[in-house]
């Protein structure tokens, strides 16, 4: 455990020394937020806040996963690979919203593409592997599920569900950043129960790196993540979950993003058959935010529910 609490303090000053770093070159550059005309009201004041942001945790997981890690094992890469490749999709996404100043970036076509890529890439080296290969755990049980061919389109949908997921949850100050960081610390501990020493290290660093992100995040927030951040965490959650055999387990402890996109998906649907909206705004904490409740505590709220069902987690599999 030590050698992972190392990871988390390296990677969390790290994080700290860049934000002085980067967010100053974002205001240079001036890449500033894009506000949606549609979105709350109380919003609009951030426009022109830098954004981007995600490149401090992702550099910060980076650095401190190749510097305290003794050898770069093939799980430890794919990790990498598939958080810092989905993170390059989201910074292209970025730039252009940035250059042509507008809320939409990639084409939705070119998204799926890039997602799909890195998760075809996930999903192989998953199934090629004789320690992985198609076998899932079944929560609350000690069943390995062997889902056999099926395992390929599959994982691939859980992979792209998680990072879009995880794009939606990322709305107030912090909340994306605060919620991910809980569910690190669920896999920081789940990786070392199962004495996989290089994937324990790279959840030390997201942890970390969060963590020293999360002090220029929270509200009022210096700086955001943008898809930068929110398709690299995705991608970084979604891969922790398959290099595990645990795709299942995101359903739990990652709670807060499943009904962040059920509120979108319900919301699409109860307004596309009957015209009407079951939530005032969708994803949920636009719901929650234009009933009246201050944005700091519903991420409060949602980190408490996260930790909660973090705890339900570990109760749902055999260390």
């Amino acid at each position: 455990m030590q050698i992972t609490i190392y990871s988390t303090i390296v990677s969390f000053l790290v994080a700290l020394l860049l934000g002085p770093i980067v967010i100053p070159a974002l205001r240079k550059f001036k890449f500033g937020q894009s506000i949606r005309d549609e979105g709350p009201r109380t919003h609009f004041a951030k426009a022109g806040t830098p954004t981007m942001g995600g490149l401090i945790f992702i550099i910060s997981l980076l650095l401190t996963s190749l510097v305290v890690s003794q050898r770069i094992t093939g799980a430890l890469f794919i990790a990498l690979l598939t958080t810092v490749g989905f993170g390059f999709i989201g910074l292209l996404d970025d730039s252009i919203k940035i250059i042509k100043k507008r809320n939409l970036g990639l084409r939705a076509y070119q998204k799926i593409i890039g997602q799909l890529t890195f998760a075809i890439i996930l999903t192989i080296y998953a199934y090629k592997n004789p320690l992985i290969g198609s076998g899932v755990h079944v929560p609350f049980t000690n069943i390995i599920f062997d889902l056999g061919i099926w395992y390929i389109p599959f994982m691939i949908f859980v992979i792209v569900g998680t990072t879009n997921a995880v794009n939606l949850t990322d709305g107030l100050d912090g909340l994306a950043s605060s919620v991910t960081l809980i569910v690190s610390v669920f896999f920081a501990v789940v990786t070392y129960g199962l004495g996989k020493t290089d994937l324990s290290i790279f959840c030390g660093a997201l942890a970390g790196g969060l963590l020293g992100f999360l002090k220029f995040n929270s509200y009022p927030a210096e700086v955001f993540m943008g898809d930068t951040g929110s398709l690299a965490l995705g991608g970084a959650i979604s891969a922790l979950a398959v290099l595990l055999k645990m795709p299942f387990i995101i359903v739990i402890v990652g709670g807060i993003y499943v009904i962040e996109t059920l509120s979108v998906i319900i919301q699409v649907i109860s307004f596309k058959m009957t015209g009407r909206r079951v939530f005032k705004m969708a994803p949920l904490h636009h719901h929650f935010e234009q009933k009246g409740n201050h944005e700091t505590k519903i991420v409060a709220w949602f980190v408490i529910i996260t930790a909660v069902l973090c705890l339900i987690g570990f109760l749902s599999i055999s260390l």
